[in-house]
């Protein structure tokens, strides 16, 4: 995934959705990809030594400055490679995402001392970490998916959704405080605050609808 990032220009995130190991040190790996330029997957792959593009398909975004693909891929990670230090812990890794230069990871241990061998590792081969958050959950969560729920999410959006979402999501709508408006995103897009208001709203009951199902 670092080595990806380094290759690749104007990367905006990579996410690990899932990877099987297969043997001396070779894994296949689904990778989700954003960026903010196009690039052409089998030419970027070609330099980095040990990865070999295995499938790639395009996620359609309403944005022409946004390119999202999943890749499949085999490659060849050196040890400490991060995934595999959380299953030798026996934990979960829930999320395994780079960006900016840093990995965050999600994951989930039965109890504190699991937690704490897992830290203890990750910091002894690979650094000095930062703990952001602790959480007592009853439900452990699904291990490395999230890439595919994206791709499950924007499909059932329609194009002008999408573009509705992702310009209020860059714009800052959805931060507490918001750092714009609907009439800023109206002026933004050149279209009415009202028509911002239904498409903003029929997104998220969309989204809803996938998560709780309709209403009856």
């Amino acid at each position: 995934m670092a080595k990806l990032q380094e290759t690749l220009d104007d990367v905006r995130s990579i996410e690990l959705d899932n990877a099987f190991y297969v043997e001396d040190g070779t894994w296949i790996e689904s990778l989700t990809v954003a960026s903010n330029t196009e690039f052409d997957p089998e030419t970027v792959l070609e330099e980095i030594s040990g990865v070999s593009l295995f499938y790639s398909s395009k996620i359609p975004t309403a944005s022409e400055e946004l390119e999202i693909r999943r890749l499949t891929i085999l490659a060849n990670e050196s040890y400490p490679f991060i995934l595999s230090l959380i299953l030798r812990q026996e934990a979960i890794p829930n999320r395994i995402v780079l960006q900016n230069d840093v990995f965050e990871i999600v994951a989930t241990t039965r109890d504190w001392d699991q937690f704490r061998s897992m830290a203890d590792e990750v910091q002894e081969t690979l650094g000095e970490f930062e703990l952001l958050s602790v959480t007592q959950n009853e439900e452990p969560g699904e291990p490395l998916d999230s890439g595919r729920l994206t791709e499950v999410l924007v499909s059932k959006l329609t194009s002008d959704q999408l573009e509705v979402l992702e310009t209020a999501y860059n714009h800052g709508y959805f931060d507490v405080p918001r750092e714009t408006s609907e009439t800023d995103l109206a002026d933004e897009l050149g279209i009415t605050q009202s028509t911002i208001n239904e498409r903003l709203r029929t997104a998220e009951r969309t989204l809803l609808e996938l998560i709780y199902g309709p209403r009856e």
